[in-house]
């Protein structure tokens, strides 16, 4: 198995100047428009009590979609290589972040909620074990320094 090394890039290029700059707190939007070249652009801002623009993605959003992302796709290979058959995947993923009272703070868990359909019900138990694996070989989630917890049901499309 070789061992790579990967890199990535991107532009982030704020675009919240409403004519005067950072000349004060409430005088510039936080919105960021964020490229990476042969894909969509994607809108982004702070969070809303950060004075962010709601409809637009925020760091703290794209953390978790990264972390439950990642565990998806690690989840449809542990499955893979395990024999058992995805027809559904849909996951609920929450996290709570703590501000430090400093200006600053963290996230403290993720909790994703995974709802998974297998072909057979003979596949059920497999692919409850299967997130055990995904957990270990999801990238994101091994980038973090706060717990990332699994609450997955599994059910049959079909009763063996």
């Amino acid at each position: 198995m070789s061992l790579g090394e990967h890199h990535y890039e991107l532009t982030s290029t704020w675009t919240g100047n409403r004519g005067t700059g950072t000349s004060g707190y409430r005088e510039y939007a936080r919105d960021v428009t964020i490229q990476i070249d042969g894909k969509p652009e994607l809108l982004a801002s702070s969070d809303k009590p950060f004075r962010g623009d709601p409809a637009r993605w925020n760091p703290e959003d794209l953390l978790l979609a990264s972390l439950s992302e990642c565990h998806l796709l690690s989840y449809l290979h542990a499955c893979v290589t395990a024999g058992v058959v995805v027809v559904s995947y849909r996951d609920r993923a929450t996290g709570v972040m703590r501000e430090d009272g400093k200006g600053g703070g963290a996230f403290t868990e993720v909790v994703l909620h995974p709802e998974v359909v297998v072909a057979d019900a003979s596949m059920i138990a497999a692919a409850e074990l299967a997130h055990a694996k995904a957990n270990a070989w999801c990238f994101i989630a091994n980038s973090v320094n706060f717990p990332v917890h699994h609450e997955a049901t599994v059910s049959a499309a079909s009763e063996a």
